[in-house]
């Protein structure tokens, strides 16, 4: 089957018809009206990224995207790749792994990417073709991926967030060293109503929540779902500017610019949900949300405001009401924040697959990778045994 396709690097989306791209990344998306299972990896999101400037030389994410065609031109496969000169925005994080390379007196970067960029959410990360033969694309891919690292001088290559399927199956391929983490999710177990998830809970913890929800309105605070259509430019100035305002405080200077979330919001604004706080006719708070087929994706929250658990509600309760009531099977809820398990967020594995060019510090990583793995798994069954539900009966 090798023989019959070819590679092509390509610098920009632009270059991939949006529905050859979406076929292989999100097949429902070529339905009228449907929604993509994952948003983050249709075309119009990284086009998105693309237009609006945020993938440039001044952001230092270079799209360096791989397509394989077959014999007859036929895109069969894609994988989305990005040259880094840093590790920012990626939320793997592989910042020691740099110092301790370049202590050694290589140069970690630049080093190759396979992400969605600021995108902590698991999702495919090797587009291909449902033929039967969905194993050979992405080996192919994978194998040009790595040659672009040998014989481009780079150090490394990072695939950032695939499915549990991908990083197990390629986890397989040679002198690939495979990590995990964990996120985060809230899952609907089939409720009708909030309060159904409130009887799912401990009874000290369902109080809790009951007393979280009236101290965060208790200040005459609106709570507003907006989307689709209704979605205004106003709507997009308060939510950028709770954006910037939590971003700047973390981490310095944000990622996504204003253009980003207008044009978002025009190309698909039915994917989009915002939940905004309202005191005295005026925005004070609000959570930026992407709608899947069957989840809710949390991505930018931020406030003007501080009131007591306003956070965990537009954030974390607001995002369950309404998963309930548009009957979503999962709210993913973004990387980190141990205070999202006593809400109901219990954690779950996310992964990461890394080719290390230098098979030294290759195999230094291997040993440190084995030990990280088991300490994940293990804090996965803690927290997760320290989850907020009833236990059930023996």
């Amino acid at each position: 089957m090798l023989h019959e396709t070819k590679l092509q690097v390509i610098p920009s989306v632009s270059e991939v018809d949006a529905r050859d791209w979406d076929r292989l990344a999100n097949p429902a998306l070529l339905r009228p009206d449907a929604l993509p299972q994952n948003p983050f990896i249709s075309h119009v999101f990284f086009r998105t990224l693309e237009d609006s400037g945020c993938l440039d030389a001044q952001s230092g994410w270079h799209s360096r995207h791989l397509i394989l065609k077959s014999k007859e031109t036929e895109i069969v496969g894609l994988m989305p790749c990005f040259l880094k000169d840093h590790s920012m925005g990626e939320y793997v994080f592989d910042q020691a792994w740099a110092q301790a390379y370049q202590r050694g007196g290589g140069h970690y970067y630049p080093k190759l990417q396979c992400a969605v960029p600021f995108t902590p959410v698991t999702g495919k990360r090797f587009l291909v073709k449902q033929d039967g033969h969905e194993e050979t694309y992405q080996a192919a891919l994978l194998e040009a991926a790595k040659e672009m690292v040998d014989q481009n001088g780079l150090s490394s290559l990072h695939i950032t967030f695939p499915t549990k399927d991908e990083w197990q199956q390629l986890g397989k391929e040679k002198n690939m060293l495979q990590r995990t983490d964990q996120h985060p999710h809230w899952e609907n177990q089939g409720y009708k109503h909030f309060d159904d998830f409130l009887a799912s809970l401990a009874s000290r913890k369902r109080k809790g929540v009951k007393k979280e929800r009236i101290q965060a309105l208790e200040t005459g605070i609106e709570v507003e779902w907006i989307s689709g259509g209704d979605i205004t430019e106003t709507h997009l100035d308060a939510m950028y500017q709770f954006y910037v305002e939590t971003h700047s405080r973390k981490w310095g200077d944000p990622y996504l610019n204003r253009t980003f979330f207008s044009l978002l919001a025009q190309r698909i604004p039915e994917q989009i949900l915002l939940i905004l706080a309202k005191r005295d006719e005026r925005y004070i708070a609000g959570a930026f949300n992407m709608v899947g087929s069957d989840a809710l994706f949390g991505r930018y929250w931020g406030c003007l405001e501080q009131h007591k658990c306003l956070h965990f509600e537009i954030c974390y309760y607001q995002a369950i009401e309404y998963a309930i009531a548009k009957g979503l099977k999962f709210v993913n809820a973004g990387a980190g924040g141990g205070h999202k398990l006593a809400r109901g967020y219990l954690p779950k594995q996310s992964f990461s697959l890394h080719y290390i060019a230098n098979p030294q510090f290759r195999e230094i990583l291997k040993h440190h990778l084995e030990q990280e793995r088991e300490f994940v798994d293990m804090d996965i069954e803690e927290l997760t045994a320290r989850g907020p539900f009833r236990k059930q009966d023996n």
